[in-house]
């Protein structure tokens, strides 16, 4: 019986657990994010089912800047149900930023940020936040957060396509909108994710998530 349950779990939550920043024991993931403000890619690997170290790159549009870090995920707590399923993260990252800037002594910055995320999920619903601050000296601090809820217009099987509808604000306030909002479409299959969306200032976003 114990085993059953333990399988149903896996399978209840297999197509929605797999945007999480940590992957299961001995996993590799490589994630790329663009919207209007920053391309980011981040290649990690998880020793354990609570941490995962990696490096990312990230590129400010706005600022005109590159970002090299070496960045960590810690899992602190999570809430399992027999419905539900609830996680509690840390994120942080430190390196090296980069500027063409002509006005700057040193075209090289130290640079770090640290933030927390948050999610909340069944098979049909889903929520999150998550927030930055980042500083690197004499060029960028600031201070952003985001969330997210979707819902699954279906409930698929095992292995099959999953599809979600979310919602997400995000609040930047260094930037001149600083609240934008976004529809996103979700699709996940087998090891891979891919999210478009387009905000209320007709800016896209486009994100892919593999595990291997």
């Amino acid at each position: 019986m114990f085993i059953k349950i333990l399988l149903l779990s896996i399978l209840s939550f297999s197509s929605v657990c797999f945007a999480r920043p940590v992957s299961y024991p001995d996993g590799w993931t490589f994630m790329t994010k663009n919207n209007s403000e920053i391309h980011s890619a981040h290649l990690h690997y998880s020793p354990t089912f609570n941490k995962s170290l990696g490096y990312r790159i990230e590129y400010s549009k706005s600022r005109e800047y590159t970002v090299h870090t070496l960045h960590y995920n810690y899992l602190m707590k999570r809430w399992n149900t027999r419905s539900s399923q609830a996680n509690f993260y840390t994120k942080k990252g430190i390196g090296i930023l980069h500027t063409d800037f002509e006005s700057y002594e040193s075209k090289l910055k130290y640079a770090g940020y640290f933030g927390v995320s948050a999610d909340w999920e069944t098979r049909r619903y889903f929520a999150s936040y998550e927030n930055r601050a980042f500083i690197a000296e004499k060029i960028d601090s600031h201070f952003s957060q985001k969330a997210k809820i979707g819902i699954a217009p279906y409930i698929g099987d095992y292995g099959d396509l999953h599809t979600w509808l979310m919602f997400e604000v995000s609040h930047n306030p260094k930037d001149t909108d600083t609240i934008t909002y976004s529809p996103i479409v979700r699709f996940f299959y087998e090891t891979n994710l891919l999210e478009f969306g387009i905000n209320n200032n007709n800016k896209f976003s486009f994100n892919y998530i593999k595990r291997f």
